[in-house]
């Protein structure tokens, strides 16, 4: 079974749209517009207090508040949170790495969240970009089974021939 996730987030303004279920609040309502990672994570409350949870800095104790469920917490993410996370995705504690952000604004951290995209990829892991992402590998089965990752052999890849340059050459 799938136990350890990565929660991160970048805050945005998401205007409600047509198709999504806001159950928690009224209509019409004017009070702020919480992060969405922070309200998928109540929606699915019930299903995340079988997971061991991790997150950088700010994200961790929002949704450790919000859940009332402990959050292993990394640094923040410009004290090297992020490098963390990387670290841990390349030792295979992280199952699924979920990781909102918004599309339409620039990334001042952009290395690090590509690097952890990329390590997400070597390493197999599911990466939920969005709710709707999220939404699916939750709801899957294979979250309710044993699932063993099958990890890329990178035998070749680390025994290959490297060429030394010397400064004589």
């Amino acid at each position: 079974m799938i136990k350890c996730l990565y929660f991160y987030h970048k805050s945005f303004n998401n205007a409600n749209k047509k198709n999504e279920r806001k159950k928690e609040n009224s209509p019409g309502s004017s009070r702020p517009q919480k992060c969405e990672i922070i309200e998928w994570a109540l929606h699915n409350k019930n299903h995340l207090k079988n997971h061991f949870l991790y997150a950088t800095g700010t994200t961790g104790t929002l949704l450790e508040n919000a859940l009332g469920q402990p959050i292993t917490k990394f640094m923040s993410r410009p004290l090297g949170g992020d490098q963390q996370v990387g670290s841990n995705l390349a030792e295979g504690n992280i199952d699924i790495l979920i990781f909102f952000w918004d599309p339409m604004e620039a990334q001042p951290h952009d290395p690090d969240v590509r690097a952890l995209l990329r390590l997400a990829t070597v390493w197999n892991v599911p990466v939920a970009c969005d709710s709707a992402t999220a939404d699916f590998i939750f709801t899957s089965p294979l979250m309710q089974q044993e699932y063993e990752t099958v990890l890329p052999d990178y035998t070749s890849y680390l025994h290959r021939n490297i060429q030394i340059v010397t400064a004589e050459e």
